[in-house]
């Protein structure tokens, strides 16, 4: 078990990316965008991505360090007023 993935998370693949005609770099969560990435950011991440997309779990844990502390449990749902 990796330590930085205790939980066991990155194994159930919440991250996905798309990268575009214009070579920015989106990432999802969940099916949600949570990053756009373009210029050299994004051909970083790109080559970054060719090097590791073999390895699942490697891949998710990019992306996860690529999108930082995004989710801090705050989050509320919508309510209807």
């Amino acid at each position: 078990m990796s330590d930085m993935d205790k939980r066991n998370r990155l194994s159930e693949e919440p991250f996905t990316y798309r990268i575009t005609k214009k070579g920015t770099v989106v990432i999802y969560y969940k099916g949600k965008q949570i990053k756009f990435l373009k210029d050299r950011e994004a051909l970083r991440l790109i080559e970054r991505i060719n090097e590791v997309e073999d390895n699942i779990t490697e891949l998710q844990l990019l992306l996860a360090k690529i999108t930082g502390n995004f989710k801090r449990g705050n989050e509320k749902l919508g309510k209807n007023k």
